[in-house]
């Protein structure tokens, strides 16, 4: 009977009592959850709302000095590049001067073959018939290995034109009586050097880009019969048959080559006879 008295006395929780005096505590007790709900998500957006506002806000007061800065900025490097380019300018009027002068020394101190040392030596510009040899790499030439060796064990044929190819091809020219030779604009001169950096071919520490235009100045009806009868002609008529290597030659009626861009002057002189020499 005490137990049915207690529940009858006490039929609401008092759990539920506590939460429903905290409630009214509150002043929530008469709110439906949902507008509740809408009561936070509207506090929530106003919060959002005021936060963009002061990003906003911020920006605007940064933007003058962020643009302040960069303009700054390009200022510095467009003075910079300007400098450079007035260096660059510097260096090739002093270079066309040193060669100038090189060129007038060739003259002066060559005697009665002056204008032929300047000429061999690449010093002057020179015109006259010649020929006209374009040497290309093969169609789908590229920089992987390839499967068929060249020219030593550890030399694969990749179709491209090598340096060592160039130097052969010049070489012929020169032994069949080219008294010129350029190659891609790039006169060469007794002391130039054709060298290899990775699969790009140098001139003089120059690099060439394919098709290879090779001028040379000489008899044109000869030179280029010449120079396909000879060894290196051959040499170079077998890089096309078997590796892929395009080249035309023609004569040419008149074919213009520059000065050499850079000339080292050397002079000699007589070595002192041994004593005792006969």
């Amino acid at each position: 009977m005490s137990l049915l008295t207690h529940v009858m006395d006490h039929s609401l929780d008092e759990g539920y009592a506590e939460a429903s005096a905290r409630r009214e505590s509150d002043g929530t007790a008469g709110l439906p959850r949902t507008l509740k709900a809408k009561l936070g998500l509207a506090a929530g957006l106003v919060l959002a709302a005021m936060v963009v506002t002061l990003g906003a806000a911020q920006a605007r007061v940064a933007a003058p000095v962020l643009a302040k800065e960069r303009q700054e900025l390009i200022d510095r490097v467009d003075r910079a590049d300007a400098r450079a380019d007035g260096l660059e300018r510097d260096i090739e009027t002093l270079r066309g001067a040193v060669a100038d002068r090189q060129r007038a020394a060739l003259k002066q101190h060559g005697g009665d073959q002056g204008e032929l040392v300047a000429l061999l030596s690449g010093a002057t510009e020179v015109r006259g018939p010649g020929i006209k040899l374009m040497v290309d790499d093969a169609k789908g030439a590229s920089t992987g290995n390839g499967t068929k060796p060249r020219e030593s064990a550890g030399f694969s044929d990749t179709g491209r034109l090598r340096d060592r190819d160039m130097q052969k091809i010049v070489n012929g020219l020169w032994q069949s009586g080219a008294e010129a030779i350029s190659i891609n604009g790039q006169r060469l001169t007794s002391l130039s050097a054709i060298r290899a950096a990775g699969d790009a071919i140098l001139v003089d520490n120059r690099p060439l880009v394919p098709p290879y235009e090779v001028l040379a100045i000489g008899d044109k009806k000869r030179l280029g019969t010449t120079f396909q009868d000879s060894a290196d002609g051959q040499y170079l008529h077998v890089l096309q048959e078997s590796y892929g290597i395009r080249y035309a030659l023609s004569a040419e009626d008149q074919v213009r080559l520059p000065a050499a861009s850079s000339l080292t002057v050397r002079t000699a002189t007589a070595a002192e006879q041994q004593k005792g020499a006969s």
